[in-house]
Formats: C-alpha cells, structure tokens, sequence
C-alpha cells in the first residue's frame, strides 16, 4: 500500500514516515500544498494523510481541486465541527485531530482501508487471498512465502484484477521516491519473475501476465 503523508511540521512528519515504513507502507511526503498537488498529479495513492493548515494553503484546497481515487484521511490541530463537515463533504474518508497516537493513526488506515474493500480484511482473485493486516498470502487455503517487495507487488496488482499496470507506475507504487535514482527496470522484472515462480509452485489460479512496452495484468486462470 502506498501512502502520501501531507504534513508541513518536520518532526511530526517525520514520525509518521518512519512508523508506516516500519508497519511495510511505501510511503512518500510532501511539505507544502504544492508540492502535493505536484505529487497527486504524477503519482497514485492508495491513502493520503493530509494536513489543513498548510504554509501555502489549506488542504481541503487539494480535494477541492481534485478527483482523489485514494483514501483520505485529514490531519488537524483544528478540531472544529466546520472543518470535519467541509473535509467530509469535500470526500475525505475520515478526520483525526491532533495530537494522536500513531496506534490510532495505523488503525484508521486500516479501517478506511477495509472499507474500500466493502468490509473484507482480504483481497482475492482465484484461490489467492492477501490478508493485508496480517502481511500474509495464501493459495488454495495454504500459506506462501513471498519477500516484501513480492508482497507489495501482489498486494498492488490485485486491487487491479484485469487492469493494465504500467511498469512506472508499479515502481512509483513499490518503490516510492526511491525510483527516481534507478536509469531502468531490470528490479521489477527480477521480483515478478520470482512472484510467478512462487505462485506457480503453489499452483495458483491467478497469472500475471506482462504486456510488452507497457507493463504487467493479473488475471484469473
């Protein structure tokens, strides 16, 4: 899962990153309402956690402004009924006034996350299911070794049975900010390969097929 943390003070920010790398996100940050929108333009987000009071703006500016596909949830010192109303009109999927415990936090991102879901803790297609609370796969009922990046990869591809993944735009979701720094993607062809391996050996009913000069499809068999 991919996150875009919207949040001007450093520390705070800081903070946040660490703690949903650690909990395996990707995740990348923006500081200012412009270096966002610069973001939600390039990139796609499976969750964003947005600041209001921004030095250059209110954040509520950039759901106004935008069609999100990703999940929302607005941070704020500012605990005022005005704002929740405005940020949950605007489209935003929850609101956590400042301060919180970053317990709290990483469950609301679990929440808004199972939502979109329709209620379920799982994704599947075939004989897979992807428990993401747990960081988990199984195949035919039974569990399945994979690596992080091999989860990620899974993880991404099926909340997109049957559509067509472009290869930079699995990098930017897998990899974050890192991809910038790397001239091609030999990476993401070495981690499919071996995803395919894996699901292959377990006899999986899904198959990731690649589509030459653009990127990759996860279908059901």
């Amino acid at each position: 899962m991919k996150i875009l943390v919207v949040e001007d003070e450093r520390e705070l920010r800081e903070v946040i990153v660490k703690s949903l790398r650690q909990a395996r996100f990707v995740v990348e940050s923006a500081a200012t309402l412009l270096e966002a929108r610069t973001k939600v333009a390039a990139y796609e987000y499976d969750c964003i956690l947005l600041d209001l009071m921004l030095p250059d703006g209110n954040g509520l500016d950039l759901l106004r402004e935008r069609q999100l596909s990703a999940n929302v949830i607005i941070l704020s010192a500012k605990d005022s009924v005005e704002d929740k109303v405005a940020g949950l009109n605007l489209g935003a999927d929850d609101y956590l006034p400042k301060p919180f415990h970053l317990a709290e936090l990483h469950a609301r991102i679990r929440s808004v996350m199972r939502r979109r879901h329709d209620g379920e803790e799982t994704l599947r297609a075939g004989n897979v299911v992807l428990f993401p609370a747990r960081l988990s796969v199984e195949v035919g009922g039974r569990p399945v070794e994979l690596s992080r990046k091999e989860y990620d990869i899974l993880f991404y591809l099926l909340n997109r049975v049957g559509r067509l993944v472009e290869k930079q735009t699995l990098a930017e979701a897998v990899w974050g900010d890192d991809i910038d720094i790397v001239d091609n993607f030999d990476f993401i062809y070495a981690h499919i390969k071996n995803l395919r391996h894996r699901l292959k050996d377990a006899a999986a009913t899904i198959e990731i097929k690649t589509v030459y000069g653009f990127g990759y499809k996860l279908v059901e068999t």
